[in-house]
C-alpha cells in the first residue's frame, strides 16, 4: 500500500488537474454560447439566398451556368474537412475522421481521385499520415467567426477549381449541431451549387434584377455557397466547444471520484499507521511489566 505522503502527492496532483479541467469547462460553455448564437445570426441571409436562388431557377436563369453544372460522371472531387486544433473535444475528431476515411475508401473503390483541404490541425495530421492523400491547403487556427479573407480563400480556392474541371465535386465534411446532446458528422455538397426549395415572398417576386438577373444571380450563387461553408465552419465549432464541454465536464467528475478514493485510502493508510503504533506501544509496555 502507497503511503501517506505518496497518496497526499498524487491528491495534489489530481485536485491541479481538476482545476484545469473545470476552468475548461466553463470557457467551453462560454464560447459555445457565442457560437450558437453567431450560427442562428447567419440564418436569415442564407433564407434570403435561397429565396432568390428558387425565384432565378423558375425563371431559367440557372441553366448554363458553371457553378450549377451537374457533370455526367465525377472523377474527382474535393473534399474540405473540419476538425480541432487542439483536440480535448471528446470523440469530436475521432467521428469526423471517421467519416473522412470512409469517403476516402469509397473513392478509391469507386476508381474516383479526390483533394483535400483541411482545417484545423487535427485534420491536416490525419490526412497527411494516409498514403495517396493530396492535401493541397491546411488552414488552422481559424477565429470562432472565420468571415472576411480566410473564408473567401477556402471558398475561391473550391471554385476556381471547379470550374476549371480539375474536381467535378466539392463536399464539406463537419459536425453539426443538433442539440446539446447529439452532434453528428455531416457531408454536404456545395458543388455543383444547389438550393433548398424555398416559399418565395412577393418581395422576391416582384423585384427588379439590376443590371441584369444574370449578374445578379453571379453574385448571389457566389454568396450562397460562401454561406453554407460559413454555417459549417460555425455549427462545427459550436458543436467542438459542446463536445470540449462535456470532456471538461467529465474528466472533472472524475477528478473528483479519483480524489475521493485517494483521500479514503490515504485515511486508511493512516489509520493503519496509527493502529500499527498503538500496537507496539502496547507490546513494549507489556514487555516492561513481565
Amino acid at each position: 500500500m502507497a503511503s501517506t505522503q505518496q497518496l497526499k502527492g498524487r491528491i495534489r496532483s489530481v485536485k491541479s488537474t481538476k482545476q484545469i479541467t473545470k476552468a475548461m469547462q466553463l470557457v467551453a460553455a462560454s464560447k459555445m454560447r457565442r457560437a450558437q448564437e453567431a450560427e442562428k445570426a447567419s440564418a436569415p441571409y442564407t433564407r434570403a439566398a435561397n429565396e432568390l436562388l428558387t425565384h432565378l431557377a423558375s425563371q431559367g436563369v440557372t441553366k448554363g451556368h458553371p457553378l450549377f453544372e451537374i457533370r455526367d460522371q465525377i472523377r474527382s472531387r474535393l473534399l474540405i474537412v473540419v476538425a480541432t486544433d487542439k483536440g480535448l473535444a471528446g470523440a469530436y475528431d475521432s467521428n469526423i475522421l471517421k467519416l473522412y476515411a470512409k469517403q476516402l475508401i469509397a473513392d478509391d473503390q469507386a476508381g474516383v481521385k479526390n483533394e483535400t483541404i483541411t482545417i484545423g490541425r487535427r485534420a491536416n495530421r490525419f490526412a497527411s499520415r494516409i498514403k495517396g492523400t493530396k492535401v493541397i491547403a491546411a488552414y488552422q487556427d481559424l477565429p470562432d467567426d472565420p468571415a472576411g479573407s480566410q473564408l473567401r480563400a477556402i471558398v475561391d480556392m473550391a471554385r476556381e477549381k471547379f470550374e476549371a474541371g480539375e474536381v467535378d465535386a466539392v463536399d464539406i465534411l463537419y459536425t453539426e449541431f443538433i442539440t446539446s446532446v447529439n452532434q453528428m458528422p455531416m457531408m454536404q455538397r456545395v458543388m455543383p451549387a444547389g438550393y433548398e426549395i424555398t416559399e418565395v415572398t412577393d418581395e422576391i417576386k416582384e423585384a427588379l434584377f439590376e443590371p441584369s438577373a444574370e449578374e445578379v444571380l453571379e453574385a448571389v450563387t457566389y454568396r450562397l455557397i460562401e454561406a453554407q461553408v460559413y454555417h459549417a465552419l460555425l455549427t462545427a465549432r459550436a458543436s467542438e466547444y459542446m463536445m470540449r464541454m462535456m470532456a471538461m465536464k467529465n474528466a472533472t467528475d472524475n477528478a473528483n471520484d479519483l480524489i475521493d478514493d485517494l483521500t479514503l485510502a490515504m485515511n486508511k493508510a493512516r489509520q493503519g499507521a496509527i493502529t500499527q503504533e498503538l500496537a507496539e506501544i502496547s507490546g513494549g509496555v507489556e514487555a516492561l511489566n513481565e
